[in-house]
């Protein structure tokens, strides 16, 4: 099967097709931009499959349809509304919702060896799919934490935030001057609030942000050590099998 990605941004690319050959397949190209995606299309025989990211660099990845007559499966990779998504349906396209899911990936890769791998490039309504998608309501990441004490409400940017972490199954925010704050959340919901260009989730215990990685260092069992610029009370740690994603976060 001959598969290739376009993808926005490389990091991100890498990591979809790190987990793309933990199932058995193998990514043949990575690109980034509509211009270099219609430039090798030119040049290349269309692929079996193709994993498509719709806000590319340079523009919407439906540009590409515009000027090549694709002969290839597509699943579209994207962080848009679930609304929105519902054209995807409509249309018998398969989608990843980013921050791609493992099982979810697993699935597509199913779901297009058993509907399409033996026929042509569906006979896909681009121009419906584009009309809902190009001006979606774009998914919006929290901002800011409201943070009872006593009978007053704290507010709290997320730009304030050094870390999260849960303890004693409770959730605190960890902040820049050196301050925690216990949350009405868990690890898992901010996880899927919080944008994860700025935010890892290292271990089952601690998120952080790119912004506060102040040293990293090798760790025993094949981990890394993350030094905090306030945050003391314990070791962060990135666990084993987050060493590889995290490094891709990192760039």
């Amino acid at each position: 099967m001959n598969i290739i990605i376009i993808e926005d941004e490389k990091p991100a690319a890498r990591l979809l097709q790190r987990k793309i050959e933990k199932l058995g397949l193998q990514v043949n190209t990575l690109l980034h931009s509509v211009e270099e995606s219609i430039t090798w299309f030119q040049n290349n025989p269309h692929p079996d499959l193709i994993f498509l990211d719709i806000q590319l660099s340079d523009g919407l990845s439906f540009e590409l349809f515009e000027q090549i007559d694709i002969k290839s499966s597509v699943i579209f990779t994207t962080a848009y509304d679930e609304y929105a998504l519902r054209a995807f349906k409509l249309n018998s396209i398969d989608y990843l919702l980013k921050p791609i899911d493992e099982d979810e990936l697993s699935t597509a890769i199913s779901k297009f060896n058993t509907q399409f791998q033996k026929s042509a490039f569906p006979n896909l309504d681009i121009e419906a799919i584009k009309r809902m998608l190009v001006h979606p309501v774009a998914k919006e990441y929290k901002q800011r934490f409201s943070i009872k004490i006593g009978q007053q409400l704290k507010v709290i940017s997320i730009d304030d935030v050094e870390c999260i972490y849960s303890e004693n199954k409770g959730t605190y925010l960890h902040t820049i001057d050196n301050r925690d704050y216990l949350i009405d959340a868990t690890l898992e919901e901010l996880e899927a609030e919080i944008n994860p260009k700025d935010f890892f989730r290292v271990s089952r215990k601690f998120i952080i942000p790119l912004k506060a990685v102040k040293e990293i260092q090798v760790y025993s069992n094949s981990r890394l050590k993350i030094n905090l610029p306030t945050y003391k009370a314990e070791e962060v740690i990135v666990s084993r099998e987050k060493v590889s994603d995290f490094k891709l976060w990192i760039g």
